[in-house]
């Protein structure tokens, strides 16, 4: 019993050594650690990935790095500072909208438009306008230019070759607003136009009757140049004519009859030839063998 509690005892002070102590302490310290860091990792370590920028906000010197863009990779920041990813690649968004033709009338239109931000003035733009810049600033731009500049034509302009020149016009004026903010507009397309029923079919037959009306001109045009080439086919078969008569003489058509006789007076089928004063002063063949 004596030796069994002196154990104890022995065994007991043990735990209080200053080895023991620091052992328990180093424990701790590396818990700490290891809290600490989970808690912060996620504000240190920041991969930039492909088609993407980063910036930096310094808390205690300076505020936001304007002109220093971090390109992709692995980047690591101090815990009490701020890094941002920007999405720098193009990118697409809708929207759809209603408004008044150059007459009045109102016309749903669908949109579908291209941006990106310029990738060395991303943190202009962060200070200026914030990651959220396509619902602040792309849209309400969209949206406004395309009112302004469909309010300049009519409605049947918009299913004609003034489609295109509507389009530009958008992407133009869009571009120059949006530029100051350091935004780039790609493209601007007009997806679908939709008009009333009524006035969808009136324009529906007006085109149609414009393209018969082309086609009936084609016609005519077709006909027309038809009729000129009989014309000048007919007007030279008549000048052919003219001077083939012109050089046919009476003394000619004696020479030629004289040819033929002398032609069939030697062949072997040849029976009677006789010449004499026949009409014309031609030879006349009275018969012959074939």
């Amino acid at each position: 019993m004596n030796n069994s509690g002196a154990w104890k005892m022995k065994n007991k002070g043990s735990n209080n050594s200053p080895l023991y102590a620091g052992m328990s302490f180093l424990a701790f310290l590396a818990f700490f650690c290891m809290f600490v860091f989970s808690i912060l990792g996620f504000k240190m370590f920041y991969t930039v990935h492909p088609g993407e920028k980063g910036l930096l906000f310094k808390r205690f010197s300076g505020g936001l790095v304007k002109d220093q863009i971090y390109d992709q990779g692995f980047h690591v920041v101090a815990p009490w500072n701020n890094f941002y990813v920007y999405n720098v690649k193009v990118q697409e968004a809708f929207e759809a909208m209603e408004v008044l033709s150059k007459n009045g009338l109102s016309i749903k239109i669908d949109l579908s438009f291209r941006f990106r931000p310029d990738h060395d003035k991303i943190g202009y733009l962060h200070d200026e306008v914030g990651k959220y810049y396509v619902d602040s600033i792309v849209k309400p731009e969209v949206r406004s230019v395309t009112r302004e500049v469909i309010g300049n034509y009519l409605p049947e302009e918009l299913y004609s070759s003034k489609r295109e020149i509507i389009e530009d016009e958008i992407f133009s004026l869009t571009s120059k607003g949006v530029k100051p903010k350091n935004l780039i507009i790609d493209a601007i397309l007009i997806r679908d136009v939709t008009l009333p029923k009524t006035l969808q079919t009136a324009i529906e037959q007006k085109l149609k009757q414009e393209q018969e009306s082309l086609e009936y001109e084609f016609k005519l045009t077709k006909e027309s140049k038809e009729a000129e080439r009989k014309r000048i086919e007919a007007q030279g078969i008549a000048d052919f004519q003219k001077i083939v008569s012109s050089t046919i003489t009476p003394e000619l058509l004696r020479w030629k009859g004289v040819e033929t006789t002398q032609e069939l007076a030697s062949s072997a089928n040849s029976k009677i030839v006789v010449i004499g004063n026949g009409k014309g002063d031609l030879p006349i063949i009275l018969g012959g063998d074939k």
